[in-house]
């Protein structure tokens, strides 16, 4: 399946292979890890037992991707993995998880491994839904290595809650002025000098993820703050989701491309069978809302909306997966699950 290669987004990064993705360690905390490999295989140092080609200037590290929503975060995230592992759309609140891309190389001879993790954009939360994405975020500051506080060109300085986490940390902060492209040299000078006064991070870097601007210096400076460490994950992982994450998320884009106003938040993707062949992939998914109403709104006239979603999502599939595909959609109400504990863990809130 895909990801099969990586864009390389500089030419040190040697080695980057996709695999097929398969959930290695579902975990959230780095130490816990350590910790729990150790107590397994009984060891002191686990460094060269587990991994024969650690050297001792290899730097491993967990590097969190944080801000407000719309600030280009996924699709950082996806520039620097090299493989679109984070959905991306023009709505806010399209990233629910946390999201981890592992990417490996080697950099003027110190080899690497980079376990980034895409984050959903900090509000103030409404629903239990808010709360437990919130809980993502504070899960990825603590395991961090090092933070990448993302914001763009267009923000209005309105970011306090997000400072008020980053001051209350030691590990270095990095902060991302992101969509330069569009903005005058006097403008990127304005929001440079604001953040250094506001937050005085580590550092400051002016990039465009989408054009790809920044993203070498930015890699360059990532290594230099990392700690000596063996690899996390085996080197042909690229990412700590199954294959059936990333198949609902494919969904869930497709709805929130199609739909307005409350009925992309009020859905959820539950993916009931993945079953990978030899010449195909069969998905069969069940899309849950929280009324009748928007699941006649999501059916469409004799069912044509929740077809077109369906045609959308299965040719994403097949690119992302590099198979055929086979999808079944149902569509069911669940009422009220967004504010619903019991419901948000059953969905893996």
């Amino acid at each position: 399946m895909s990801p099969t290669s990586c864009q390389l987004l500089h030419p040190a990064i040697l080695e980057c292979k996709g695999k097929k993705i398969v959930e290695y360690f579902n975990y959230f905390c780095k130490n816990i890890f350590k910790t729990t490999i150790l107590s397994i295989y009984n060891l002191e140092d686990s460094s060269k037992t587990l991994h024969p080609t650690f050297t001792d200037n290899h730097k491993a590290g967990f590097i969190s991707i944080i801000g407000k929503p719309n600030v280009g975060k996924s699709t950082l995230m996806n520039e620097l993995v090299g493989e679109r592992l984070s959905i991306i759309t023009s709505k806010a609140q399209t990233t629910r998880h946390r999201i981890m891309g592992i990417v490996n190389g080697e950099l003027e001879g110190t080899p690497f491994q980079m376990v980034y993790s895409d984050t959903p954009g900090i509000i103030k939360p409404q629903y239990e839904l808010h709360n437990s994405m919130m809980e993502f975020v504070r899960g990825s500051l603590a395991d961090a290595d090092v933070i990448l506080f993302v914001t763009d060109i267009y923000e209005k300085f309105d970011e306090e809650d997000v400072i008020e986490k980053l001051k209350k940390t030691d590990v270095p902060v990095f902060l991302i002025i992101n969509k330069v492209d569009l903005a005058t040299p006097e403008k990127v000078e304005q929001k440079t000098a604001h953040w250094k006064e506001v937050l005085n991070p580590t550092e400051i870097l002016v990039i465009s993820a989408l054009q790809g601007v920044g993203l070498g210096e930015l890699l360059v400076k990532m290594i230099e703050y990392l700690p000596t460490h063996p690899p996390y994950f085996p080197k042909d992982e690229l990412t700590d989701k199954p294959e059936r994450f990333f198949a609902a998320e494919i969904i869930r884009e497709k709805i929130l491309q199609n739909y307005r106003k409350e009925i992309p938040y009020s859905c959820e993707i539950v993916i009931t069978e993945f079953k990978e062949k030899e010449d195909i992939v069969v998905v069969r998914a069940e899309i849950y809302v929280e009324r009748a109403t928007q699941r006649a709104i999501l059916l469409g006239h004799k069912g044509e909306r929740i077809k077109k979603v369906g045609i959308e999502a299965r040719e994403s599939m097949e690119i992302f997966f590099q198979k055929k595909v086979f999808l079944e959609q149902y569509i069911k109400v669940e009422p009220d699950w967004r504010i619903k504990k019991d419901k948000l863990r059953r969905f893996g809130y």
